[in-house]
């Protein structure tokens, strides 16, 4: 972490100190991918145990289901997904296990932005936690549903919760002020897949990609080249890859145009425990700093 880390350190103290109950028995919670995972344990704190079933590293878009997915839902108290047609796999997997409990959709609540598959079918935007200022309706969400299955911690779920919101709002302040200090025109990014949408309307960068909305979208070889001629023209000096797809796409786009691989972006999942963006507010303090660097290259 860099120059927010002193901050959300002393926004996180807020959060750590918080009292728990420890005589009650932890909730047992399920989150659909990492970035969930973190959002409700900031939240539950040591009232909850999370698991979830897509990790650190791995591919919410592409992800196939195990069997000990199944044992994992039936014992679950909550669970919570992203929505806007994140999870294809999640209805089928929470029928397969049994489970009838309530299933916060964390993203409910949030104005989602629309794309075009492959197909040119107009699709959702699933990413919606790349823009901070949702970050606070996933917040919203997940405390509602921790409330409505533990109505006795309540008053936890709120302090937590409120802390929480405080840190992702002071974290929004400080991506504005570093993207601020870059010009305008020289906004521009190329990542592995689009990712990056909201990201990028929130805070006022263009982003390009050689594959769509999903990791599983394959460009075509036309619309490969009509990137390598949009890099050439507009001056873009870095690509990125995202951790958790096949850089293969970003090291022949490098190569074909002279530009460098700028380094590695978490957007749909998290690092490993320890790692450099291991939470959801690291995360971001992992990225901007990355992008504004390559940008002023521009």
């Amino acid at each position: 972490m860099r120059r927010f880390a002193a901050l959300i350190l002393a926004l996180a103290a807020q959060i750590w100190f918080l009292p728990v109950q420890a005589q009650e028995a932890k909730l047992p919670v399920v989150a659909s991918f990492s970035i969930l995972g973190d959002m409700v344990r900031q939240i539950g704190g040591d009232a909850v145990t999370v698991r979830q079933l897509v990790g650190p590293g791995e591919d919410a878009h592409v992800y196939q289901p195990r069997p000990a997915d199944v044992k994992m839902l039936s014992e679950a108290t909550l669970v919570v997904v992203n929505g806007l047609g994140l999870e294809g796999w999640m209805e089928r997997l929470i029928r397969a296990s049994g489970y009838h409990g309530i299933t916060v959709i964390s993203s409910e609540g949030i104005n989602p932005a629309s794309m075009k598959s492959e197909a040119g079918k107009s699709l959702a935007d699933p990413h919606a936690w790349q823009d901070l200022k949702n970050a606070e309706i996933y917040i919203r969400n997940i405390e509602q549903g921790l409330v409505q299955v533990d109505p006795a911690r309540a008053a936890l779920y709120h302090q937590r919760a409120e802390a929480y919101r405080a840190q992702v709002m002071a974290l929004d302040n400080w991506v504005r002020e570093q993207i601020a200090k870059v010009p305008v025109d020289q906004r521009k990014i190329i990542t592995s897949h689009d990712a990056f949408g909201y990201f990028g309307r929130a805070y006022g960068i263009r982003f390009l990609a050689p594959a769509g909305l999903s990791t599983e979208s394959e460009p075509t070889a036309a619309q490969i080249g009509k990137l390598i001629k949009q890099i050439k023209l507009e001056g873009i000096k870095a690509l990125f890859i995202e951790n958790m797809t096949n850089p293969r796409l970003i090291d022949m786009l490098a190569k074909e145009t002279g530009a460098f691989v700028g380094g590695t972006l978490y957007s749909d999942s998290l690092s490993l425990d320890g790692g450099e963006a291991d939470s959801y507010l690291k995360m971001f303090d992992h990225n901007v700093p990355l992008l504004i660097k390559s940008m002023k290259l521009n």
